[in-house]
């Protein structure tokens, strides 16, 4: 390519609105077709082990049996796992379609479909239970899971299987039957659960046009508003999301993960309608979740609900950081993103990868945690139902790790857009309709230099729009080796557009200064941020001090710069400790001014042989000494449900690898 001839640069300021078209809304950014992205490297890996080890490795009777059963009478919600599990096994026969995935997949629908009822009923609770405590959030998952399968494969007999579902649910619960959906389920959780049947249901109507799904999607949102026995005010999440009422305050209960699939729904339901109110209470839903309850990893909860998190998160968390809110706040953030070509959201997926999504997938893949605080051990998550051997948790991280692949290289009207930075081949067609392929080489986020090449048979004219992550303060880029003079302001989409022809090539070399993160001036914590990954350390790297008889020692403290960077010398990673991805030596200094360096590792990696005793923290006091660098009594029992007992979770024989 001819910078000089052809080559126009803009920053791409990405939309506040988001345009309406005959009462419908056009997305700003679309997913790569399935099988055409294979990501390598660190990530790449990750997603392999996940596929092979987790999903396609799963034992299918035991998630379906309890729909044959139906037996789920008070509390059970085995009816989630099916969906849950075979939403995540979409994802990855998508990304990796090879004959044995394909067996695995038909298989699975083939057993879910012989357990649908003549009434069109998918679910474990017997008649008498219908509607109660979690059988509306099980049958939203099977529409879900079903609904993902016709995407792919275009099963008739699958999407015929849903539409029964729905309309069996409707006559249940419709604007006819005179039950508020929005007050049933378990009572704890204030009727959010089964609302949140919004998002296939919104689905549904987009797949067949069928009138009675958008009658119904609008009547649950309607029932948000009235007041019932569960929640005395109503729901009320659209208004209160207006209102930016705090979300603690939300929904009659704070519940996180189960109040962001409701706004799942929301989205699919704006795309439909482009009913402005929606998408201002879903943005800034999202909007106040970022400011206010998301740490620094990439997450959020206590006790599975909002906590105030940004405050909070530099103490102990007793059952910090489910799972399940880190996997539904990244869908969330993928439909924003497609909604909006906002690349604010691209950057907060990255971070959640990164940090609280790996960390939470143990190191083979086989297995997740349920709660991943921000200090003390990673443990794998118990069994909630012994016999399906699952819990919640185990059934849902798959989803957000193999949704990687989907907002990695996105289209766009003019072009394609880049949010991930991996060593990737993506195929997109142009415009044109040419098939190209965009190949990326890099070591980031260890490294900040990033090659992309274009391969295309002819020359063409097209956008390519690379993520300039907010933390980038000073990034460079240049087109086959010839400098770009504009400004590259961090936080947006630098778009390139321009005549591009085979081999032209780009490289990028993005700001990975390390910075002291800050909660408030009033609270004397600090932590490490490089880039995307946050710090930790580990008592594999320095050592657990909590003898009575330990010699005194120094207090220190981080020794950054005036304006809060920080210098770190890589480490050499010791391939005798367990997959650790990289390590930094970083500077303190003690209280006589002497000067020190202490190896720190990133935050997934951190306590990552999954063993008692290998324990590590993120927040950090300041000054610190070594006898209270780590937490006393922060054992895996902070990580763990409160009625499991006392053994420490292991990983299912049936699973482990």
């Amino acid at each position: 390519m001819k910078l000089n001839l052809y080559i126009a640069i803009i920053i791409f300021l990405c939309p506040v609105t988001v345009e309406a078209l005959d009462g419908k809304t056009a997305d700003k950014l679309y997913p790569s077709e399935y099988g055409s992205l294979k990501i390598g490297g660190y990530v790449g890996k990750k997603i392999d082990l996940c596929i092979e080890n987790r999903v396609m490795a799963q034992d299918v009777d035991r998630v379906v049996r309890p729909f044959y059963l139906r037996n789920d009478e008070f509390w059970g919600f085995r009816s989630e796992f099916w969906g849950k599990w075979f939403t995540s096994a979409m994802l990855g026969y998508g990304y990796s379609p090879t004959q044995k995935h394909r067996e695995i997949i038909d298989g699975a629908v083939d057993k879910i479909l012989k357990s649908q009822t003549a009434d069109g009923y998918i679910g474990t609770y017997p008649d008498e239970h219908h509607l109660k405590n979690w059988d509306v959030w099980g049958r939203k998952y099977v529409l879900l899971g079903l609904l993902a399968y016709h995407d792919q494969t275009g099963d008739a007999e699958a999407l015929d299987a849903a539409i029964k579902v729905a309309v069996h649910l409707i006559g249940e619960s419709g604007p006819e039957s005179g039950v508020n959906l929005a007050a049933t389920g378990w009572i704890g959780w204030k009727g959010l659960a089964p609302s949140s049947v919004l998002e296939p249901i919104a689905l549904l109507y987009e797949k067949t046009g069928d009138k009675r799904f958008l009658e119904y999607a609008r009547h649950i949102v309607s029932l948000w508003d009235q007041p019932n026995e569960l929640a005395p005010r109503g729901l009320r999440l659209i208004q209160d999301a207006v209102d930016r009422a705090p979300l603690r305050e939300m929904g009659g209960v704070p519940k996180a993960y189960e109040m962001m699939s409701c706004f799942e729904g929301l989205c699919e339901l704006y795309r439909i309608t482009g009913n402005r109110t929606y998408f201002e209470a879903c943005s800034l839903f999202v909007g106040s979740i970022i400011r206010d309850e998301i740490m620094l990893v990439g997450s959020g909860s206590v006790h599975e609900i909002w906590c105030d998190g940004k405050a909070c998160q530099h103490g102990a968390l007793y059952q910090g950081l489910e799972t399940c809110v880190t996997v539904t706040w990244m869908k969330l953030l993928y439909q924003m993103l497609r909604l909006t070509g906002d690349s604010k959201y691209a950057d907060q997926l990255e971070i959640s990868l990164y940090n609280a999504l790996m960390a939470s997938q143990t190191p083979n893949g086989d297995w997740w945690s349920y709660y991943t605080g921000l200090m003390g051990e990673r443990v794998p998550s118990h069994l909630q139902f012994p016999d399906v051997i699952m819990s919640c948790c185990v059934a849902n991280g798959p989803r957000a790790m193999l949704l990687t692949p989907s907002w990695a290289v996105m289209k766009s009207d003019d072009g394609v857009a880049v949010n991930l930075y991996a060593p990737l081949k993506a195929g997109f067609k142009t415009r044109g309709n040419q098939k190209a392929l965009l190949v990326m080489e890099t070591g980031y986020p260890v490294e900040e230099r990033v090659g992309v090449k274009i391969e295309i048979p002819v020359k063409e004219y097209f956008t390519v729009s690379l993520r300039i992550p907010e933390w980038s303060g000073k990034t460079r880029i240049s087109v086959n080796g010839k400098a770009v003079e504009a400004p590259i302001p961090p936080g947006k989409y630098f778009s390139i557009s321009g005549e591009w022809k085979n081999n032209d090539r780009i490289e990028l070399v993005f700001d990975l200064t390390a910075k002291v993160a800050v909660i408030s001036p009033e609270v004397n914590y600090r932590a490490i941020q490089r880039g995307p990954v946050i710090l930790a350390f580990d008592t594999r790297l320095v050592p657990l001090r909590d003898g009575v008889d330990e010699p005194p020692m120094y207090r220190y403290k981080f020794d950054n710069n005036p304006d809060g960077s920080i210098l770190l010398k890589p480490r050499h990673v010791d391939s005798a400790v367990n997959d650790i991805w990289m390590m930094f030596d970083v500077p303190v200094v003690d209280e006589s001014g002497g000067r020190h360096e202490l190896p720190m590792c990133d935050y997934a990696s951190a306590g990552n042989t999954w063993q008692e005793r290998n324990v590590f923290r993120v927040w950090i006091p300041q000054p610190f000494d070594f006898r209270h660098l780590y937490v006393n009594n922060m054992d895996w029992r902070i990580n763990v449900t409160r009625d499991h007992g006392d053994s420490r979770p292991v990983i299912p024989e049936l699973y482990k690898k």
